[in-house]
């Protein structure tokens, strides 16, 4: 049983409500908050996932929680049809779709404001899925990830990236230190959000990890799962396929 971690507890909206008011409001903010909080590594991490998928050169791709749509425009390295990004934020997709613009794959790069877990298409429909950094934010974790493998095509696969615990000395207790301390001041400082980012720590924090999220995919349909750790476990960078 996962522990239900949502932005604002003394709230009595859902989790799902929440986090969508929660994105909406930090979304002006957002990638620079990404870039600077994370030291400008989470480039590298999407360079890595996107990796993952050149072998299967997907022609259609599904970006799950995509938020601006930074995993989506890394994703044309691979010269794909289409990308649907989806994403229940819809000012986050408004700023992704400024930056498709700016880079002119509005043709290629379609952003759509819809729910993770009841997903608005057709079974075995995309060649690959993406999501970086969303699935700790859904309301139903189990529920999001067989709609995942519904719409994924048999043969296709799934690229997650999702950040993690480290485990070692003493990069274990520096990354505490900055995630429980600094972080989360930082974050709601410059996002003028109360909590947005006193959440992120917290979801992190409670969020199955490594193996234990590797058994979540496989009971929802997934196989020959990997799970890599990135940064020292900073991040976790999890391949499925179906």
């Amino acid at each position: 049983m996962i522990k239900e971690v949502k932005p604002d507890l003394s709230l009595n909206t859902s989790k799902k409500e929440q986090v969508e008011e929660m994105f909406n409001s930090i979304a002006p903010k957002y990638d620079f908050l990404n870039r600077f909080l994370s030291l400008g590594i989470d480039k590298i991490w999407r360079k890595k996932a996107i990796a993952y998928l050149k072998p299967l050169q997907p022609k259609v791709m599904l970006d799950v929680a995509t938020g601006t749509g930074d995993l989506a425009l890394e994703a044309m390295k691979l010269n794909p049809e289409q990308i649907i990004g989806l994403d229940i934020a819809e000012q986050m997709l408004a700023f992704g779709r400024v930056k498709i613009d700016k880079k002119g794959w509005s043709s290629k790069i379609q952003m759509m404001q819809g729910d993770s877990e009841n997903l608005p298409f057709e079974d075995n429909k995309f060649d690959a899925i993406t999501v970086a950094f969303g699935v700790r934010n859904f309301q139903n974790l189990s529920k999001g990830l067989k709609e995942m493998n519904r719409v994924l095509k048999p043969g296709g696969r799934l690229v997650v990236l999702e950040f993690s615990k480290p485990a070692f000395f003493p990069y274990k207790q520096v990354y505490n230190f900055y995630f429980t301390y600094i972080l989360p001041v930082m974050g709601n400082l410059l996002s003028n959000s109360k909590n947005a980012y006193t959440y992120l720590p917290e979801s992190v924090k409670h969020f199955p990890e490594g193996e234990a999220f590797a058994g979540f995919l496989n009971e929802a349909g997934f196989k020959n799962t990997i799970v890599e750790p990135l940064t020292f476990g900073t991040c976790s960078l999890y391949i499925a396929d179906k």
